[in-house]
This record gives structure tokens, C-alpha cells and sequence, in this order.
């Protein structure tokens, strides 16, 4: 296995950092838009503020995804555990205007080389889909 790199499209929030980087640095945000989740995809979801615990389909136990680092204003580092390779990620904020701050995902993943082909499809478009989503949130309101 090797570690591969997977990047989203740069995306554009219309919002200052100092509004955005707040928001997504509690995961207690998510509470906020659980209903968006899909209930198929996503069960028994427990929320802390720098923690995730979710149960997924086919597998047994519960994944988590902690936040392992912040640099305020910039980035946000997540760690997955209870996944069947190795993968973290990060986003990455960098403010353009005060009303354009842009937003970068990206993945790091042990996929063994049998199985990449068969998701590599997905996960690009599942990290592109998910920055996506991040520019949806309504950041001003929030903090």
C-alpha cells in the first residue's frame, strides 16, 4: 500500500474567515445540519465538539473523526479511526476579501492498490461534493 492524496475544487465561501473558521473548527456545528445527513448513509452519529462517532454500512464498529489540529484561521486537521485503511484530512482556509474566503480539502488515504481503482472515483467526488457543502453553510448567522 501506499499513502495517496486526494484534493478537492478550491471553493469560495462568501464569508470573512474570522466568521468561517469558528464554525468549522466545533464539530458541535454539525448538530445544526444533522438533517442534511442521509439517514442511509449516516446512523447513531454522537457529536462532540472536536469528535464525530457515526455508524456506516458494512462496517462493525463505529468510525470516528477527531480533530487532531487547528492553526486558527487557516487549517483544520481531522483523524479518522476504526476505518479499514489508514486516511486523515484536512481543510485548508485561506481569506481572499473579506466576503471570499476560500476552502480546500484534502485527503490522505493507505488504499490498497486492488481497491483504488474502485473508489478513487468516489472519494474525489465525495471531497469535491463535501467542500462544496462547506460554502452552504450560513457562517454569518452562526457565530
Amino acid at each position: 500500500m501506499s499513502e495517496q492524496k486526494y484534493e478537492s475544487k478550491i471553493q469560495s465561501i462568501p464569508a470573512p474567515v474570522e466568521k468561517v473558521y469558528p464554525v468549522l473548527s466545533n464539530l458541535m456545528n454539525l448538530e445544526r445540519v444533522r438533517e442534511l445527513i442521509p439517514p442511509d448513509k449516516v446512523q447513531e452519529m454522537e457529536i462532540s465538539e472536536d469528535s464525530v462517532k457515526f455508524k456506516v454500512d458494512g462496517l462493525a464498529q463505529k468510525v470516528t473523526i477527531r480533530i487532531v489540529d487547528k492553526i486558527e484561521n487557516d487549517t483544520i486537521k481531522f483523524g479518522l479511526d476504526n476505518m479499514p485503511m489508514a486516511a486523515n484530512f484536512w481543510i485548508q482556509l485561506k481569506e481572499v476579501t473579506p466576503s471570499d474566503t476560500r476552502v480546500k480539502l484534502t485527503v490522505k488515504a493507505d488504499i490498497p492498490v486492488f481497491f483504488r481503482m474502485m473508489i478513487e472515483k468516489k472519494l474525489q467526488q465525495g471531497i469535491d461534493e463535501a467542500a462544496v457543502m462547506l460554502t452552504q453553510f450560513p457562517y454569518t448567522q452562526w457565530s
